[in-house]
């Protein structure tokens, strides 16, 4: 059901009690992590949950996800465009900036009194950017964790570093945070949010699925999340090319590979699993976004996930589901027992999923906890989000 607009008088406008929260999404990578806590804030009678939609959520290319946000019974407030037909350094350089301008204009309409973010993409930066320079408050889901493979890490820590309360996946990450030189009263090890969707969704069934995607899913179910790695472009090429020539190892296996994320070198990967595809039709597909629901899924049915994508990290071993994390992308974040690592060679990438298919790895994979916390972050993060006092962090801002 989808909630009313906030409740207005003419002198005052929202109702003086309600706190005005703008959650900020810009592809589905964050909302779906987001979606937990964007429940509990909709649900809350004393706070008006703003959505602020931008990024892959507004391309075509990406699904138009902003659909399904509408769908889920949310509503959106504000819708910046800011991708370009390009995918070059340049291109994501200069959307930054049309996200700055966007998100500023935005967030001069909505008038938040605390803007949430999630994670360390360039879109996220840019709308911390613009809150920060009007003195509103950021929380920030996701700060003190490491992804060397990736341009990620200098994005999350300098959204950190403009951030006034912090919700980290798990202590390590809290304490990297508050070495950074952040209040350790403001930095909370609530544990990661997407996995409180892990823990209470229903899932799909196989048949369902197959009904879904229109695609017969014989065993084994290979589960394909692979994204540029923008801090080494000649690896994220050869992980690719590797990826696919070890799939040809698995004649019998289903691939359903995921849409890539809108990052420099992203078309220069799906270019080859569309030509994959387009080759294979009978036992392999691809979809620019799957919707949550449906990957997790997949996730859960798969015999094996494999890619560098945080996902693959964070809800596929909660799924207990095995993956095989190639190349350096995902360099200095925990791995769970079920992740075994190997390089983006053809021969390394297809012993990897022989290993991640042996009983004994199955074995070891069921039963055991993620390194990214319990499934019951949202509620956590609501009830510190609603006793956050809203003025500035520094005495000097």
């Amino acid at each position: 059901m989808r909630r009313s607009a906030r409740p207005t008088s003419p002198e005052h406008g929202p109702a003086d009690h309600m706190r005005r929260i703008c959650v900020f999404t810009g592809s589905r990578a964050d909302y779906g992590p987001l979606f937990p806590l964007i429940q509990k804030l909709h649900r809350d009678p004393e706070i008006d949950l703003q959505l602020l939609v931008s990024g892959g959520h507004l391309v075509g290319s990406q699904g138009s996800t902003v659909d399904q946000i509408e769908a889920d019974g949310f509503r959106v407030d504000e819708r910046v465009d800011v991708v370009l037909a390009s995918d070059s350094p340049t291109a994501v350089a200069k959307s930054l900036g049309l996200g700055l301008i966007g998100y500023a204009d935005a967030l001069d309409r909505l008038r938040p009194d605390i803007l949430v973010v999630l994670g360390d993409r360039y879109e996220a930066l840019a709308v911390t950017v613009a809150a920060a320079l009007r003195l509103l408050p950021v929380a920030h889901i996701g700060g003190g964790e490491l992804s060397h493979g990736s341009t990620d890490d200098s994005v999350r820590h300098a959204i950190t570093q403009f951030a006034q309360l912090h919700f980290t996946s798990n202590e390590e990450f809290r304490q990297r945070v508050i070495r950074m030189g952040e209040d350790p009263a403001r930095v909370h090890a609530f544990g990661a949010p997407g996995l409180d969707t892990v823990r209470t969704m229903s899932f799909l069934s196989r048949a369902e699925l197959a009904d879904v995607l229109r695609l017969k899913l014989n065993d084994p179910l290979f589960v394909v999340t692979y994204h540029p790695a923008t801090a080494d472009p000649r690896g994220s090429r050869e992980g690719i090319e590797g990826l696919l020539e070890a799939l040809d190892d698995f004649p019998d296996a289903t691939v359903v590979f995921t849409g890539t994320n809108v990052d420099q070198g992203g078309s220069g990967v799906f270019a080859p699993i569309e030509r994959y595809v387009a080759d294979n039709p009978h036992r392999s597909m691809t979809m620019p976004s799957l919707g949550q629901s449906v990957y997790l899924s997949l996730v859960k049915h798969a015999s094996v996930v494999v890619g560098n994508s945080s996902s693959a990290l964070v809800e596929a071993p909660a799924l207990h589901t095995p993956t095989v994390n190639i190349g350096s992308r995902q360099n200095g974040r925990p791995r769970a027992a079920s992740v075994i690592d190997c390089g983006e060679s053809a021969r390394d990438i297809a012993a990897a999923i022989r290993r991640a298919l042996e009983p004994a790895h199955i074995a070891r994979t069921a039963h055991r906890r993620s390194p990214f916390g319990d499934g019951h972050s949202a509620g956590r993060i609501l009830a510190a989000i609603r006793d956050m006092d809203p003025g500035p962090r520094r005495d000097s801002m």
